[in-house]
C-alpha cells in the first residue's frame, strides 16, 4: 500500500509493515503545485487558507494513495479539516498526535497504536530504524560539506534533507543517488559566497530562494526545519528520537536548536521564512525577540518564483550585511 503522510512522523512503522509512505508535500512541491491549489479552491476551499494544505488535497485525490496520517497535532492546525475532507472522499484516514507538552508516555502510546494499527512488532521498527539511520548519518555528513567545507549550497542542502521526510519511498535508491552525490561534491572546489546564512521556520514554497541568494553572494548553510526531517541526533530510542525532533513542539525547542547552530555554524544572518495564512507565523514574534544576529522575515503564498517586492527587501538586507 501507499501510505501518504501530512508532516513527519516515525516512518519506520510504515516501512517495517512493507507499505510504502510517502510525503504528500514533496509531491505536491515538486509537482504541477499550481494546478493543485487551483484544483483545490474549485473544490471549495477558501482563498485564505495555506497553499501546502490545499496541495495535499488535490495530490490525495489525483495520486493513487491507499490512506492518508494525518498529523492532527504538532503540525498544521488546519489538518484536522483536511482529513474531514478526504475521508469525505472516502480516503482512509489515520490520525497521529505529537503532545503539545512533549510527554514521553502519551508520544508512546503513539507510536504503540500506529504499530498495532499496521500489524508490525516495535523490533521489526527498530531494525528499520538501524536502517535508516545508517543513510541519516549520510545525510549529517553531507550537512557538513555544506557548512564545513563549503562545497554543498543551500539547495542541495534543502532537497536531500526535504526528502529524508520519506527517503522517496525507497531508501536503497536514496542512498545509492546519496553516495553519488556525496562523492561528487567532495571533489568540488569550495563555494565562495560572502554571507552565511541560516533558513528558519517550514521549507519555502518559493522555488528560486535559494539560488537568488547565493547569486547575491550569501550561501544557506543552515536550513533548520529540514535537518530536523533528517533526524540529524541519531538516537537509538525511537521515541527519544521523535522527542528530540523539535518542530512539532514549541517555539522555544526550536531556538534551543537554532542558537546551537547559529554558534556552530558561524552565522551572519538568517531568514526566517513564514507561509501566508499559517499560525506558525506568530512564532516569528519570539523568534526575532530572542536571535541576536540580523534577521530578515519574508513570506510565501503561492507556489512560484520571488517576487519583485521579495527581491528587493533581500538584496537591501544584503546591503546593510556589507555596510
Amino acid at each position: 500500500m501507499i501510505i501518504g503522510f501530512t508532516s513527519s512522523f516515525p516512518v519506520e512503522i510504515i516501512y517495517a509493515a512493507g507499505h510504502k509512505p510517502v510525503d504528500l508535500n514533496n509531491i505536491f512541491i515538486s509537482g504541477n503545485a499550481k494546478k493543485y491549489v487551483e484544483d483545490a479552491e474549485f473544490e471549495g476551499y477558501p482563498r485564505n487558507i495555506c497553499s501546502w494544505i490545499k496541495g495535499m488535497y488535490s495530490v490525495v485525490l489525483s495520486s493513487h494513495i491507499d490512506a492518508v496520517i494525518g498529523v492532527v497535532e504538532g503540525d498544521c492546525s488546519n489538518t484536522q479539516s483536511l482529513m474531514a475532507t478526504l475521508k469525505d472522499k472516502e480516503i482512509k484516514i489515520i490520525p497521529f498526535s505529537f503532545s503539545y507538552n512533549k510527554n514521553r508516555q502519551e508520544l508512546e502510546r503513539e507510536i504503540s497504536k500506529l504499530e498495532k494499527y499496521f500489524g508490525v512488532e516495535h523490533s521489526q521498527v527498530l531494525e528499520v530504524k538501524e536502517r535508516l539511520d545508517q543513510i541519516r548519518k549520510k545525510l549529517v555528513y553531507l550537512d557538513k560539506l555544506t557548512y564545513k567545507e563549503s562545497k554543498v549550497t543551500g539547495q542541495e542542502n534543502h532537497l536531500w534533507l526535504v526528502n529524508s521526510s520519506d527517503f522517496n519511498g525507497d531508501p536503497d535508491d536514496f542512498e545509492n543517488r546519496l553516495d553519488q552525490f556525496v562523492l561528487e561534491a567532495e571533489n568540488r572546489e569550495p563555494l565562495k559566497f560572502n554571507f552565511r546564512f541560516g533558513f528558519l521556520g517550514v521549507p519555502p514554497i518559493i522555488s528560486d530562494l535559494y539560488d537568488f541568494l547565493l547569486k547575491n553572494g550569501a550561501n544557506v548553510v543552515f536550513n533548520e526545519i529540514q535537518r530536523q526531517f533528517a533526524m540529524p541526533y541519531l538516537e537509538e530510542d525511537l521515541t527519544q528520537q521523535y522527542l528530540k525532533y523539535t518542530y512539532p513542539y514549541s517555539v522555544f525547542d526550536r531556538l534551543e536548536d537554532i542558537k546551537t547552530e547559529i554558534k556552530k555554524r558561524k552565522l551572519d544572518a538568517v531568514i526566517s521564512y513564514s507561509q501566508s495564512f499559517c499560525h506558525r507565523q506568530i512564532d516569528n514574534i519570539l523568534l526575532k525577540k530572542y536571535i541576536d544576529i540580523p534577521f530578515l522575515t519574508i513570506e510565501g503564498d503561492q507556489p512560484g518564483e520571488l517576487d519583485a517586492r521579495t527581491k528587493l527587501r533581500i538584496e537591501s538586507f544584503l546591503d546593510m550585511l556589507r555596510y
